[in-house]
């Protein structure tokens, strides 16, 4: 019997070696090839049932080779990898016809599952983020192995018609990233209704989601919908859901099991056809276990669940986040921030996260006469509980660094594996920035010619 054909587009050796191990593992024979043409080259000759392909290859985009792939084999599915998880990447891989998407470092049970279910049905894995909104590139900005997890969570959130639960701290941009599911979601031609539990008493809270009939309380002169009528063929987003009283908690989950309602002082049974996404800043799992919470509504409303990170946790997007907001904040201004400025920013806690990183640039700019921003054009408190131990190069440089060793190591790579490469990244980038010129770059490193000779010849820099 001859074994289903798995063609692997991956230029780190180390990681293609471990996916053909995968495949051997499935019974699959794997064909590995390091770069884009090579693969495209393979995929013309051969019969393949799965392409793993990378995005970041060493000749061309792996974007670039999906677009050519399903001009050669439109129906053969096609799974993206990448240590670089980015909104962009995800839509232009959707665009492009990609059946899934995986984030870097792979987890071996989720990659298996993922191969054999696209070799039986690859639509049932196709990602389902489409052209993103403005405020949801500058909230989902950056590249993170934090924010990673994120996107894959919403990307499938994005897929799915069923319940799904935003968690995470304040100022992390929940309300966003619900419009951006509900947007990037099959329901996105209905409403987008929202609702914050926490705003209002609960009488009035009852009256506001589930509506009221007429006369039903004192001041109540006229049948009035509530925001369940309101978001037919949309999407209703509860906020603060944590704050949910617990006599309407009973009430919102018979309409999440029956899909039906009735209004404050009503008899009938109304049926309305919604989504329902909610969000929450408290640990509910731990408002369960002390009787705050209704479990059986927890476990309705968490069928599927995207965990925002505090932005203490994804500093090496603060960079990237705060060029975004200062274009945002001063679209004609061109504001910048200089070296110094953003290592306080980058050593901050962030409390507040996103929201308080937009109001402290907010500050800035107001303050700032010209257009560089220093540190002392920041808020006191900012530049007083932070001092400066690091550049802001040398933070984003050891959070890359331990992301990029994480992988190695869960691909199988030795501690000289680990330096070989990362001295030839090393040495690739100085000969570019001396134009390939060994001499200037051996006088200006103060490293012996012979030397550097010897290492770029067997690092094999030579061409």
């Amino acid at each position: 019997m001859t074994l289903p054909q798995i063609l692997i587009i991956e230029d780190e050796n180390a990681l293609a070696k471990a996916l053909a191990a995968v495949c051997q593992q499935m019974g699959a024979a794997a064909t590995l090839c390091a770069s884009g043409e090579r693969g495209l080259k393979e995929l013309k000759a051969g019969d393949f049932r799965l392409i793993i392909l990378d995005i970041g290859l060493p000749d061309i985009s792996g974007l670039t080779v999906l677009q050519r792939v399903k001009q050669i084999a439109p129906r053969l599915p096609v799974l993206i990898i990448t240590a670089h998880g980015t909104l962009d990447n995800a839509v232009g891989a959707r665009q492009l016809g990609a059946a899934a998407y995986l984030v870097k470092p792979l987890d071996l049970q989720e990659l298996k599952r993922t191969m054999e279910q696209l070799m039986v049905s690859p639509k049932a894995f196709e990602t389902a983020l489409e052209a993103g909104r403005e405020d949801s590139e500058t909230l989902l900005g950056g590249s993170s192995s934090a924010m990673q997890r994120a996107f894959l969570a919403i990307a499938h959130a994005t897929a799915s018609d069923a319940p799904a639960l935003i968690t995470g701290p304040t100022g992390v941009g929940k309300t966003l990233t619900a419009r951006f599911i509900h947007a990037n979601s099959q329901r996105r031609q209905g409403p987008f209704i929202t609702l914050v539990c926490g705003a209002l008493p609960e009488p009035l809270l009852e009256s506001e989601l589930f509506g009221h009939e007429k006369n039903a309380f004192t001041g109540a002169g006229n049948m009035r919908p509530g925001h369940l009528e309101r978001a037919e063929g949309g999407t209703l987003f509860l906020d603060e859901i944590g704050d949910l009283p617990p006599t309407l908690q009973a009430k919102l989950l018979r309409f999440v099991d029956e899909k039906t309602f009735s209004r404050v002082g009503g008899r009938e049974d109304l049926r309305v056809d919604l989504r329902l996404i909610t969000a929450t800043n408290r640990r509910l799992r731990e408002d369960v276990q002390g009787g705050r919470f209704r479990e059986d509504l927890y476990y309705r409303l968490q069928v599927l669940e995207v965990e925002l990170p505090p932005l203490a946790d994804r500093a090496e997007d603060i960079p990237a986040l705060c060029e975004m907001l200062l274009r945002r904040i001063a679209p004609q201004g061109g504001f910048s921030l200089s070296t110094e400025a953003l290592s306080f920013l980058v050593a901050h806690s962030w409390p507040g996260n996103v929201r308080e990183l937009r109001n402290v640039l907010e500050h800035a700019v107001t303050v700032c006469p010209g257009k560089l921003i220093h540190p002392h054009h920041l808020p006191a408190t900012i530049c007083q509980t932070s001092p400066l131990p690091t550049t802001a190069s040398d933070a984003i440089l050891d959070r890359t660094l331990e992301q990029w060793i994480t992988d190695r190591v869960r691909a199988g790579a030795s501690y000289k594996d680990l330096y070989s490469e990362l001295e030839s990244r090393v040495l690739k980038h100085l000969l570019q920035r001396f134009d390939r010129k060994p001499t200037v770059l051996a006088r200006v490193l103060k490293m012996n010619r012979a030397t550097l000779l010897k290492k770029r010849r067997d690092l094999g820099l030579d061409t």
